[in-house]
């Protein structure tokens, strides 16, 4: 399993702006995908879980999970900027 760290350290909300955390890697991605992501969970994020899987199993480059990660923290209203 690759750990691949992403060229940038991304900083989310989470409970409602009381919490923030930084992800920096395919494998912080997808256990925030998977473990306080909001409900429902759009397109983006579907896309985002398959990418970061595919990152850590090899077969996807830790770029294009990254990119993903940001466009469904994006869609849902989590990154922090």
């Amino acid at each position: 399993m690759q750990n691949g760290l992403w060229e940038a350290t991304y900083e989310i909300s989470l409970d409602c702006g009381d919490h923030f955390k930084r992800v920096g890697n395919s494998r912080e991605a997808l256990e925030v995908l998977m473990t306080c992501w909001p409900r429902p969970a759009g397109k983006k994020f579907k896309v985002a879980k398959l990418a970061c899987l595919g990152a850590l199993r090899g077969k996807v480059s830790s770029v294009v999970a990254a990119q993903a990660f940001l466009n469904a923290a994006r869609e849902v209203g989590l990154l922090r900027t």
